[in-house]
């Protein structure tokens, strides 16, 4: 489709001549005589490009750029003049144009300006379009299921989504915290601002700071450059911090800092560092009993549970259960290219009682599993491994306790994969510091 170029102007020669060099450029082109006139034509076109004279017969030509920015802001205006005085230029600028050429000295100049201008446009238009999407693919529509309990979530987290109220989420692993933070985000004032996160037990105790802060060069061996942390990352948008509960306690007090005054001191640094960021905290952790072990500070706890959502496990609402199944057959038949047109019912009652102590990632990693293993486009029982079908995961389980369940996924897994904690860890979902952390709360060393 043509990008489309209004010329308004009300000397006819002129017009009419710009008109035609710009269609050789292969644009569509609109002309007007008069101010309201161009403006009537903004109304009903797409015009990508305005150019405008400054002494038209009913408005002053600078005067014009609010109003046409009114209609179209995407637009670019370019600024014709016969007198080419400077304030003319500097205050057609000022109001928000994109040039301004004298008319006779530099016609020359006008066909390259256009393409410039133009290009400008397109590039607005591809970032609003990248938004957009962007925030489609992380708003709560997204998060797939109509059960009580996650719908009484959803409209929790979209009330507070538009305010900058710190929120803190609460679930076991694989409930979808991230998702949900995501969504908030793009839900909020700071959506066009950046989404940035950080698992505070994937990384290593005394690289974290690093990450989170930055540092200047020179602060430690090998610091040979300034380095910006995540919390300058997410200038004027939001940082997720999963796993708050696994955060240092001397690093949970430089948190409270950021979050009381909105600046800190990087290492190496003797000026503070100003940012404007939103904090989302998740964990699966009590942070109540942490604090009551002296494991979590009470007032960096009380500054980040402002607002509180929890998410349900999927033990929670079985009732989305077949919904959430048949939302990632799509997704991975699509992904991997795969033919599934049938999820028999053995493969459904099976799902239905499983206890899912992975929650919704590990229904995630199962389904993506079956479909490779599928054959004849039919998920069957067959292709479902081998935990689904121990009875205690089947009619038991409900009454199973939580912690019996967890334990027992957790020693299969790792039994799996050889011992090997890192890649258990991977599978689960979880960073390795946590694992380390519930092998010895079960005993296991």
């Amino acid at each position: 489709m043509k990008e489309s170029i209004l010329i308004i102007d009300d000397e006819n020669d002129l017009r009419n001549l710009l008109v035609r060099l710009i269609k050789l450029e292969d644009y569509l082109t609109f002309d007007a005589e008069n101010g309201a006139h161009g403006l009537e034509i903004l109304k009903k076109e797409d015009i990508s490009v305005v150019i405008v004279d400054v002494k038209l017969p009913d408005v002053n030509g600078i005067d014009l750029i609010n109003k046409i920015k009114a209609i179209n802001p995407t637009c670019e205006i370019i600024v014709l003049t016969a007198y080419g005085t400077i304030e003319d230029g500097v205050r057609a600028i000022k109001e928000g144009a994109f040039d301004y050429i004298i008319k006779g000295d530099e016609d020359n100049k006008i066909i390259p300006l256009v393409h410039r201008a133009n290009e400008k446009v397109q590039m607005k238009k591809r970032i609003e379009l990248l938004e957009k999407s962007v925030g489609e693919k992380f708003n709560f529509d997204v998060i797939s299921g109509n059960s009580i309990p996650i719908t009484n979530a959803k409209e929790l987290a979209s009330k507070i989504a538009v305010t900058d109220t710190p929120v803190l989420l609460l679930g076991e692993t694989g409930t979808g915290k991230e998702l949900f933070a995501q969504a908030i985000h793009y839900s909020s004032r700071r959506k066009k601002g950046p989404f940035v996160a950080i698992n505070c037990s994937a990384i290593a105790r005394e690289l974290l700071e690093s990450e989170m802060f930055g540092y200047k060069a020179g602060a430690f061996t090998g610091a040979n450059k300034n380095k910006k942390g995540l919390f300058e990352e997410a200038h004027l948008g939001t940082l997720f911090l999963d796993e708050i509960g696994e955060l240092d306690i001397s690093l949970q007090a430089k948190l409270l800092r950021v979050l009381e005054t909105n600046d800190f001191i990087k290492p190496g640094d003797t000026k503070t560092t100003k940012v404007d960021v939103r904090i989302i905290a998740a964990t699966n952790r009590n942070l109540e009993t942490e604090v009551e072990r002296g494991n979590f500070r009470s007032d960096l706890f009380y500054r980040i549970n402002v607002m509180q959502i929890e998410l349900p496990s999927l033990r929670e609402r079985k009732d989305d259960l077949e919904i959430l199944t048949e939302y990632f057959v799509q997704y991975f038949s699509k992904k991997l290219n795969r033919s599934v047109n049938k999820i028999s019912k053995g493969f459904l009652d099976r799902i239905k009682l499983y206890a899912f102590p992975g929650n919704i990632r590990e229904l995630r990693n199962v389904i993506e599993r079956a479909i490779i293993l599928s054959e004849g486009g039919v998920l069957s029982e067959s292709t479902l491994p081998k935990e689904f079908f121990y009875e205690e995961s089947l009619n038991k389980s409900e009454v199973t306790k939580l912690d019996d369940i967890e334990k027992n996924h957790i020693l299969m897994i790792l039994e799996s994969v050889n011992g090997n904690k890192t890649k258990t860890a991977e599978i689960l979902g979880i960073g390795l510091t946590t694992l380390y952390r519930k092998l010895q709360t079960y005993g296991v060393e």
